[in-house]
């Protein structure tokens, strides 16, 4: 959806695209590569208004990365 703003579920092209945060305690749409909210990678949602499917992004590169980086053995 991200990439085609159309749904692949239902066709539809009402795409919203919700950006992700971090908050304390961990709170909001993240991955937490540190010790502090401050390096939380964001997961950006995007979610079909008309069937509800969603999807969730890293979008950027360098946040990707990291995640990797944390997470790959």
């Amino acid at each position: 959806m991200r990439n085609t703003r159309s749904c692949p579920k239902c066709r539809s092209t009402d795409i919203l695209r919700i950006p992700g945060k971090s908050g304390a305690y961990g709170v909001g749409n993240n991955i937490s590569v540190g010790v502090s909210i401050f390096s939380a990678v964001l997961v950006t949602r995007y979610l079909c208004a008309s069937c509800g499917f969603s999807e969730e992004w890293v979008d950027n590169r360098a946040d990707l990365e990291k995640v990797h980086a944390k997470y790959n053995g």
